[in-house]
């Protein structure tokens, strides 16, 4: 054996050990300080406990349109890299996943913005010329709704139609 294959070896063995410790460790302790509950007294660990449920929904949701979003972009590579598709289908194919990495795009700055602005976690899915927008928030009137589709519709110059909906903190 030389020098590079024992490095090789070496720096492989260490990658796949790390894995196999991530891939086993505990989901309290990739949660992070929101999952710890150190702390003495009920009410604060009852307030963890719904702040994790809060995140846990928006996160679900993400990670479905997530899977939606891989499994048509997964279709679309597979028609540019098809030998028996046509030049302008392959071309079609990539608008529609640049589209797609756009919308991706456009729904994280929009989180990012109402995150900014109202310190609200939101979720938001872009269809077209529809926009929903799911934000937790103790506090679920017309005016902070009316202000976020405002946000949101200042990223568009056509009109779109903004839905905004609020779960409870």
């Amino acid at each position: 054996m030389n020098k590079q294959n024992l490095w090789f070896l070496t720096l492989f063995s260490l990658v796949l050990v790390l894995g196999i410790y991530y891939v086993t460790m505990p989901n309290e302790l990739l949660l992070g300080k929101e999952s710890k509950a150190t702390t003495s007294t009920q009410a604060k660990e009852t307030e963890k406990t719904t702040t994790i449920k809060e995140n846990t929904t928006l996160e679900a949701m993400r990670v479905s349109l997530e899977e939606e979003r891989k499994e048509q972009m997964t279709a679309l590579q597979n028609q540019l890299t098809s030998d028996t598709i046509s030049t302008e289908e392959k071309n079609n194919a990539y608008e529609q996943l640049k589209y797609l990495n756009q919308l991706q795009g456009k729904e994280e700055s929009i989180e990012k913005k109402i995150k900014e602005k109202y310190n609200l976690d939101c979720f938001v899915k872009i269809d077209d010329s529809n926009i929903s927008s799911i934000c937790i928030s103790s506090k679920h009137d017309n005016v902070l709704a009316n202000n976020i589709m405002r946000l949101i519709q200042e990223q568009y110059e056509e009109k779109m139609y903004i839905t905004v909906k609020f779960e409870k903190k």
